[in-house]
């Protein structure tokens, strides 16, 4: 139980995808004007990434291993994410449309997002078993969602601020996420018995 939670803390937290490995950015950039489109995209990052871990790890332990195809490792989990990404952008289309709308073109490029591909590469290379893999797929996505909420929050607050001309618009935003980015790196002083 202690591992477990080691494992959520450190993925949250410590090695958050977007804020300390830099996983995941054209989204966290991208989809954060709004808070509603940040919250809906990180959702979508949490149930793909959580569902992506669970179907990488058995489709490499009970196919890729024994049929000692490992070398195939990259684009196997590329075909599992991808249609989970369909299925989630039907699932969006059907259920909630204006959410669909809102996210766009970012929606189907969570097949080609970093983050959901490393949070499967890294379940294999750390030798997770099955429930530590899911686990550490839920938490590294919740942390994804938290640095995106944040930054949301935070560039609603700049669209009121008065800003020079020159740092209007994207420059601020670089600014703002490498400020939160920073904070995020206080983290690195826990040291975790993983």
């Amino acid at each position: 139980m202690t591992s477990i939670l080691l494992i959520v803390i450190n993925a949250i937290l410590i090695e958050n995808f977007v804020l300390v490995k830099f996983l995941g950015i054209c989204p966290f950039l991208g989809v954060s004007k709004k808070t509603d489109t940040a919250i809906g995209m990180g959702m979508a990052v949490v149930f793909t990434i959580t569902l992506s871990s669970a179907l990488t790890w058995a489709v490499n332990n009970f196919i890729l291993v024994p049929l000692h195809l490992q070398y195939m490792q990259t684009v196997a989990f590329i075909l599992v994410i991808a249609t989970l990404v369909q299925f989630v952008e039907m699932a969006l289309q059907k259920i909630m449309p204006a959410l669909y709308q809102a996210l766009g073109i970012y929606l189907p490029l969570i097949t080609t997002n970093c983050a959901v591909l490393g949070s499967a590469l890294l379940n294999i290379q750390r030798g997770y078993n099955f429930i530590e893999s899911v686990v550490f797929g839920f938490s590294a996505a919740v942390g994804f969602m938290l640095a995106i909420v944040i930054f949301s929050g935070v560039r609603e607050r700049l669209a009121y601020s008065d800003i020079p001309k020159a740092f209007q618009g994207f420059p601020m935003a670089l600014v703002a996420a490498s400020l939160l980015s920073m904070a995020f790196m206080g983290f690195q002083g826990l040291k975790l018995p993983l």
